[in-house]
């Protein structure tokens, strides 16, 4: 029963991902020129996200609390706002798809 509130790696994946998206696309560089960088992130991004949600299952808490926690920390990081609100629903999505197909 512990083990349902038990964050501990979405909380990780959380902060890599922060960290790969400030690294690779940071807010004061969001132009339409970066659309480039950010498609080849979003591959990255999306295949940490499928191997997480395959090897951790998340439940519906544990994704909340992802998603949570990515969105606050864009935000904190000056990401605007339709930015960080479309990541954060694309990263929750994804990982609800890939935590439900069958392996």
């Amino acid at each position: 029963m512990l083990g349902w509130f038990d964050t501990t790696e979405a909380d990780r994946l959380a902060d890599t991902l922060v960290a790969d998206v400030m690294r690779r696309v940071p807010p004061n560089s969001l132009t339409r020129e970066s659309a480039k960088r950010f498609s080849r992130m979003t591959e990255v991004v999306s295949d940490q996200v499928r191997a997480f949600a395959r090897a951790q299952r998340p439940n519906i808490y544990k994704r909340a609390r992802l998603g949570n926690r990515v969105k606050w920390a864009l935000k904190d990081a000056g990401y605007p706002d339709p930015f960080v609100d479309a990541f954060t629903t694309e990263l929750v999505t994804l990982v609800t798809v890939a935590s439900k197909a069958r392996a």
